[in-house]
């Protein structure tokens, strides 16, 4: 193999991961007219054509996708190697990628990876708060951060914090024309602020549990967010009762400036865990990060 061919195929692999040129050129750090010089130069070499381009999209081409199925795990390959030569190291070095929810990057994460980052100064995080379910693997991160329920199994999934417990939440001046909730089926009477999932595109259904009976009740309301930030601040503000975790309403309703209702129907989940793909060999600035996010009662 010639010297540029290795480094054209990686490019081919994230353009069709990207389903853009722009977009592939910025994670590449390139211009986008030498990536596009750089995947017509490889397809003229392997004399058939990977990419199927139109004014909006690209996307990979049958041959495309059996070059894909062989690229993936090849690299994957390559790049575990290559951080695994810095065990030859004192100290763990390299840039890790992590994808995760704002909720945790703020009340798990950064209060563990302050310390973190000064205990290991050649070690580089890059955090992607993204709400949706990332495919680690396909967005080249070294890691992931989600609820417990949400990791795939064929992930290794270490705990990084507590417990958490969801809360629904209206201001005082909401209920003051509104009686307060006794059970979830009082929700069909009030005016709910509605959660929009990232994955799924569905709206959010609230949970709810007691003396082992589960419930799931869809709201309705006048008012629909995909960003938690947004939605406390309309709860806040009186336009309606909020769904959300314990931890991010609890200094509100400390405060007086939010009524929690439905306590005793508010469930409680694992907590958040930090996933990984299963390797044979995890390199070290991975492994420092997972031992000092580590839950530890």
């Amino acid at each position: 193999m010639k010297r540029d061919e290795l480094n054209d195929l990686a490019a081919f692999m994230v353009v069709a991961d990207a389903g853009s040129f722009t977009r592939a050129a910025a994670k590449l750090d390139m211009s986008q007219s030498a990536l596009s010089h750089a995947i017509r130069q490889l397809e003229e070499r392997l004399s058939i054509r990977l990419l199927a381009r139109t004014t909006r999209s690209v996307s990979p081409t049958e041959a495309g996708r059996r070059l894909l199925r062989t690229l993936r795990p090849a690299l994957a390959e390559i790049s575990m190697e290559i951080a695994g030569l810095s065990e030859l190291r004192e100290k763990p070095a390299g840039t890790l990628r992590i994808t995760t929810a704002k909720h945790p990057a703020v009340a798990v994460l950064w209060p563990k990876l302050h310390k973190f980052m000064a205990e290991h100064p050649d070690i580089t995080i890059e955090l992607s708060v993204d709400e949706g379910l990332m495919d680690i693997v396909a967005g080249n991160f070294d890691a992931g951060v989600r609820l417990g329920e949400s990791v795939e199994r064929d992930m290794i999934a270490v705990r990084i914090g507590p417990e958490i417990r969801s809360a629904v939440v209206g201001s005082p001046a909401y209920f003051a024309d509104m009686p307060r909730p006794v059970t979830p089926h009082d929700l069909k009477q009030h005016n709910c602020i509605n959660y929009r999932q990232t994955t799924s595109g569905g709206l959010y259904a609230w949970e709810f549990e007691k003396a082992g009976r589960e419930l799931s009740v869809r709201v309705e309301g006048s008012l629909v967010f995909n960003d938690t930030d947004l939605l406390l601040m309309a709860a806040l503000d009186g336009c309606g009762l909020a769904s959300a975790f314990e931890a991010q309403v609890a200094e509100h309703v400390a405060s007086g400036r939010l009524i929690r209702v439905l306590e005793d129907w508010c469930p409680t989940y694992p907590g958040f865990f930090l996933y990984y793909p299963s390797r044979r060999q995890t390199p070290p600035a991975l492994a420092a990060l997972v031992e000092a996010l580590r839950y530890r009662v």
